[in-house]
């Protein structure tokens, strides 16, 4: 497998790199977190105009028809400057429901609005009792006149503050669920609001008797599972290319410390000890880069179903432990101030946290691995 990105998507890279240099440096950043939203419009017209937005959207939609492979150099760049932006809520999840199961109708109203920028996108599923299984959804539906009444409460909704539709799962049957349509603003849906550990921005999401018209639903009735196995893939592959960006930032942050730090009269980086540790984490994140080369390439183009899950977890497993090595030896190289808010690392540290957990940490992927071998 060819590693190396295309001219392309090299291009694409470089572009997003000096945005985030110029206009998104880490006091910049800063900035943003602390801010009411947690968000830059400005960063998001920007990512319209840059044309990321609707990279993986089809192209008689607006977009470009791109797949995980071409977002693989957007999300390493967003790794390495920590965005904070709700770019994988609305392009790498909530969008690629309308992409692949929207009505007619649905895609020629969204998809052209994500891509412009207009529109964001949250993808609301996990519940209380569900921790990382797919199928556990108890929000209820009601048939009603024109539609349905949905009723329940959603936890941990990556970018919900921010979006302005949500795709909310619920239980159409004992069989399975399907997947609807519904404004954050609507009657009866309250979010609660709140930064995570890695300071990106979600909410719970409490429903009350939401009425939702049968414009609403997503796909088939009963077929949720499916389609949101195969979404959360490629919202997977993608993390684990963001991994390798805020790696190789957590690395190129350790190596410059090491390099000008003193102790006993010298630098630290003379000492062998940490020269080996430096190149572990090193390897590590070599090794994460070729296993999320291996998870795009499957979450775009697999044999079948079972191939695509196999491959998403076996990266899944390399990067949330590369994740965990590499977070856990840039603090301890970095002395106790590896862990105040004014150095970058302290920052890097908590998405590589958090990314080794999202969407199934390693010993949920191990599991799922080994019931598929």
């Amino acid at each position: 497998m060819d590693f190396e990105y295309s001219e392309e998507q090299q291009l694409l890279a470089d572009s997003v790199q000096r945005f985030i240099q110029k206009d998104y440096d880490f006091e910049a950043r800063k900035k943003i977190v602390a801010s009411e939203t947690g968000s830059s419009e400005n960063a998001w017209r920007t990512f319209a105009e840059m044309g990321l937005l609707g990279l993986p959207i089809p192209q008689d939609h607006g977009g470009f028809g791109g797949g995980a492979l071409d977002l693989m150099a957007v999300m390493e760049a967003f790794g390495e400057g920590l965005v904070v932006e709700p770019y994988l809520a609305t392009v790498g999840l909530g969008a690629q429901f309308i992409a692949r199961a929207g009505s007619k109708a649905q895609r020629k109203t969204i998809l052209p609005a994500v891509a412009e920028g207009r529109m964001k996108l949250a993808f609301a599923h996990t519940e209380s009792k569900a921790r990382y299984n797919l199928a556990q959804v108890e929000t209820t539906v009601t048939p009603n006149e024109g539609g349905w009444l949905l009723s329940g409460e959603k936890r941990v909704v990556l970018g919900a503050p921010l979006a302005d539709k949500l795709v909310v799962s619920a239980a159409t049957s004992k069989r399975g669920f399907s997947l609807f349509l519904v404004d954050r603003g609507a009657p009866g849906v309250e979010v609660k609001a709140y930064r995570t550990f890695d300071e990106m921005r979600a909410g719970d999401v409490a429903l009350e008797n939401v009425q939702v018209d049968k414009k609403a639903l997503v796909g088939k009735k009963n077929a949720g599972l499916a389609l949101v196995d195969e979404v959360v893939d490629f919202a997977t592959a993608l993390v684990c290319a963001e991994a390798v960006g805020v790696i190789k930032s957590a690395n190129e942050s350790t190596l410059e410390y090491l390099k000008t730090r003193k102790q006993f009269g010298v630098t630290i980086g003379t000492f062998q000890a940490l020269q080996h540790r430096m190149v572990d984490m090193f390897i590590t994140g070599e090794q994460a880069r070729s296993m999320a080369c291996l998870a795009a390439s499957k979450a775009d183009v697999a044999a079948d179903a079972d191939d695509r899950r196999r491959a998403i977890s076996a990266a899944k497993i390399k990067i949330a432990d590369a994740c965990r090595h590499v977070s856990q030896e840039s603090i301890q190289l970095h002395g106790g101030m590896g862990m105040t808010e004014e150095m970058k690392v302290s920052h890097a540290f908590r998405r590589l946290t958090m990314i080794a957990q999202q969407f199934g940490d390693a010993d949920h992927h191990l599991e799922r691995f080994a019931a598929l071998a």
